[in-house]
């Protein structure tokens, strides 16, 4: 998996995962996870052009997939034609409104990423609506949703979104992400029983709590907060992927219920031992880069995970060591990564 942290040095590291791989273009994705995007900069199309005329281009009324990507369209409108539509891309164009969707009954997915958008409004007529992206505009509240009741993903990726709500009627939506928000409080989710990933990367949220009514969540990415205690996980038994890294962690605790992990990433917190993960015994990555870890005997604690295959632990203490690769080969011999370097037999 591609990976890529923070700093320039640590681009091999840290990225693959805490972002939602479904919502934009892959550069964009790779920047954004931690708060590497400027958000006063345009992503890929240019907010200085001229907007087109609708009637300027051409569309195919039998077409079901209407890809109409950086064409820079400035209104939504003249697309009464699609009736046959099921899928609608409008990204990377100029549009500041959400309208003149009322005819188009039938679309089951709405990409309008990147763009002008500074409200949810108008998608009150799109009922078979499963997918819905508006990432990357200017969105400040989750609204006007409350018709999109077969909605399954919903994606507002790098808003300016300060509260989860008005989604608990979303009872079937099974992925959340809203990275790169102005999120502090995890609330309003209990409804979401069918939720199975959850994305809140780079927002302000300084505790893990709320989480109680996911029970059939396998993805929690949280990565780039303020969370110093891992916590309120108890009820998540189905979570297969954890992502906390650059956070303030001092201590890996609060997992006991959470045995069906494959992939736990503590990545680039405050973490001085490894310790309370030796139930994880299904354990494939672990993310331990960029802490404090100096004692070799901490490697016990991931022995009972027979399909370890990635290990992250350079820039610890233990990386000072000449055999540090060797060592960690000898302690965990399932192993078949160490950091970014596969390991050669």
């Amino acid at each position: 998996m591609a990976s890529l942290s923070v700093g320039e040095l640590q681009e091999m590291e840290v990225d693959r995962r805490g972002e939602s791989e479904e919502s934009g273009d892959d550069e964009t994705r790779r920047k954004s996870i931690n708060g590497d995007v400027d958000p006063s900069q345009p992503t890929a199309s240019s907010k200085d052009e001229s907007p087109v005329d609708m009637d300027t281009i051409t569309l195919d009324p039998e077409e079901e997939d209407v890809d109409l990507v950086h064409c820079r369209i400035g209104k939504i409108e003249g697309l009464e034609v699609l009736q046959k539509a099921k899928t609608l891309s409008l990204r990377q164009n100029l549009i500041k409104k959400i309208e003149n969707l009322d005819s188009l009954c039938s679309i089951r997915e709405l990409d309008l990423y990147d763009n002008q958008i500074r409200k949810l409004e108008n998608l009150h007529s799109l009922t078979e609506l499963e997918q819905l992206d508006v990432s990357f505009n200017s969105l400040r509240k989750v609204e006007g949703l409350e018709q999109l009741t077969r909605l399954k993903k919903l994606f507002l990726l790098h808003n300016k979104i300060t509260t989860i709500a008005n989604v608990d009627h979303l009872s079937g939506l099974e992925m959340l992400e809203l990275g790169s928000n102005r999120i502090r409080v995890i609330e309003n989710l209990d409804s979401l029983t069918s939720l199975q990933s959850l994305f809140l990367g780079t927002n302000k949220i300084t505790k893990l709590q709320n989480l109680d009514g996911l029970h059939n969540l396998t993805v929690l990415s949280i990565q780039s907060n303020r969370i110093t205690k891992i916590e309120g996980l108890q009820n998540l038994v189905n979570l297969r992927e954890l992502y906390l890294s650059h956070n303030g962690v001092e201590v890996i605790e609060g997992l006991e219920n959470n045995k069906k992990l494959t992939t736990l990433d503590i990545a680039a917190n405050r973490v001085k031992k490894i310790e309370n993960i030796s139930h994880l015994t299904e354990l494939q990555e672990f993310w331990m880069n960029d802490n404090q870890i100096d004692n070799w005997s901490d490697l016990d604690e991931l022995k009972n995970a027979k399909s370890l295959e990635t290990v992250y632990l350079e820039r610890n203490p233990l990386q000072k060591d000449p055999q540090y690769r060797r060592k960690i080969m000898l302690a965990l011999p399932s192993v078949r990564q160490i950091d970014a370097t596969f390991i050669r037999f």
